[in-house]
């Protein structure tokens, strides 16, 4: 067995869903070698858990959803649904050859997918132990501009890093984020006010997505008022966008731009939760420093934020619903034309780095090893 799969197979089931004896977990594969299926399988039986496999092509699903029956996964969600119920843990290891498989799908019957299989997602992220990663592949290198070799042994350096250092920083952050009230985001067409009083803050190290590296929290769902502009670019149900500009008034999005300015636009009217703001987050994984149009990385990125139009998350919970969860990246440092975080009239980060004293430990010269 490639020591590399074992090794990431350990961290899976051992410290991002700690898996017990006796517990059931289904592994979702997508796409990626048997061999890492295999390693999982064993990984889990290691620790006395139940593992479960599902495996998953990515054209196989484009063939099922471009001609779609009617009804055909709203049947589909009640069997993935009563299987998610008997679960315990959740690992979604997921490939791709090609990230534009789904790009000439038309949106209509994606979004009739996601609304099908909601109720599959919500339960899956809000009562099981569950994490998420992509899977090296020469598409994802050429997405990184990388050669193959070169973007494995970054993957799993990353993926398998120390993400117990992080533990002290995150812990400072998350409770500063909790009892923060007024936010100020400053940076390059960007101008962005709201609140986040009372709605708490969650730090992520490795627990639900692999790579890790975040504390996020949740506006206050009409307090967002000004604008932004995203510096990292997206892809999105298998659609690409750059530069997308947004402005907010009474925390609706009331005006959105991009290089594909119509498709923006009609993703954020899929219902009415897409165009208010679902979820705030600061990333800080020092690996993690270039965007490649993988949100599981760009979400994590050093010196970096996202500001998320749809569905909120339970656990720091604005209200806001919506089959639309789009994590849209900003990064401050100053080679993207640096930015300024401030939580109440005090300056948090600027440039990328973290300036207030107990938040040091989360910039990339201590992650890495510093002091």
């Amino acid at each position: 067995m490639e020591p590399n799969f074992t090794k990431l197979a350990g961290v899976l089931t051992a410290f991002s869903t700690n898996l017990q004896k006796g517990e059931r977990v289904l592994i979702d594969a997508f796409d990626i070698p048997e061999a890492m299926v295999v390693a999982l399988v064993r990984a889990a039986r290691d620790r006395g858990a139940i593992p479960f496999v599902n495996i998953q092509r990515a054209r196989v699903s484009r063939e099922l959803v471009n001609d779609i029956d009617a009804d055909q996964f709203e049947t589909q969600a009640t069997w993935e649904l009563a299987r998610m119920q008997k679960m315990d843990a959740y690992i979604a290891v997921r490939g791709s050859d090609n990230i534009f498989e789904m790009s000439d799908v038309d949106p209509v019957k994606v979004s009739r997918v996601m609304r099908a299989m909601k109720e599959v997602l919500d339960y899956r992220v809000n009562k099981t132990k569950w994490v998420i990663l992509r899977w090296p592949t020469p598409a994802m290198a050429q997405q990184a501009m990388m050669s193959t070799e070169s973007f494995e042994d970054f993957f799993f350096r990353v993926c398998t890093q120390d993400y117990a250092r992080m533990t002290e920083g995150m812990q400072a952050l998350e409770d500063l984020m909790s009892q923060t009230d007024r936010v100020e985001l400053k940076g390059p067409k960007t101008d962005l006010r709201f609140s986040i009083k009372g709605i708490g803050a969650v730090a992520c190290g490795g627990k639900h997505n692999i790579p890790d590296g975040e504390v996020f929290s949740c506006p206050v769902r009409d307090s967002v008022e000004g604008e932004i502009t995203y510096n990292a670019p997206t892809i999105y149900q298998g659609v690409s966008f750059d530069n997308i500009h947004l402005k907010f008034e009474k925390g609706k999005i009331v005006h959105a731009e991009s290089s594909n300015t119509k498709r923006l636009n009609e993703i954020l009217n899929s219902d009415e939760g897409a165009r208010f703001i679902g979820e705030f987050a600061i990333g800080f994984n020092p690996h993690v420093l270039e965007p490649m149009r993988d949100i599981l990385f760009d979400e994590k990125i050093a010196g970096s934020f996202h500001f998320t139009p749809g569905q909120a998350y339970e656990e720091a919970d604005n209200g806001n619903r919506s089959q639309v969860h789009w994590d849209m990246v900003q990064i401050q440092r100053p080679e993207y034309g640096g930015g300024e975080v401030w939580f109440d009239g005090e300056l948090i980060r600027k440039d990328g780095l973290f300036v207030k004293e107990s938040l040091k430990k989360l910039n990339p010269d201590y992650l890495l090893g510093g002091e």
